[in-house]
């Protein structure tokens, strides 16, 4: 498995990421160090691109958002955020990212 996906025996994914807010659009990068690079159309500001990367994430794996919150990385590039709930085949498309 990927050193930027985890996934714990309960099922769900640890993600650790690298955020580049205020792209023209929102998607997958590759692979930025050990991290997975998301784009983001969101500017940085009053969290509107944490809440467009969770629902990103949330509709990429198809779990509701409430199954995916931010770990660490409120106000940094470098965030890891948990997704609860993604089944196997959500893991596989997040591995095709790579």
């Amino acid at each position: 498995m990927s050193d930027w996906l985890r996934e714990a025996a309960d099922g769900s994914l640890t993600l650790t990421l690298h955020i580049q807010p205020g792209a023209k659009k929102t998607g997958f990068a590759g692979l930025h160090g050990e991290a997975m690079k998301i784009r983001l159309a969101a500017p940085p500001v009053d969290g509107k691109a944490n809440a467009a990367l969770c629902a990103f994430l949330a509709d990429f794996c198809k779990v509701p958002k409430s199954a995916v919150s931010l770990i660490s990385g409120e106000t940094s590039r470098a965030k890891r955020v948990r997704v609860d709930g993604a089944a196997a085949v959500a893991a596989a498309r997040l591995r095709e990212q790579a």
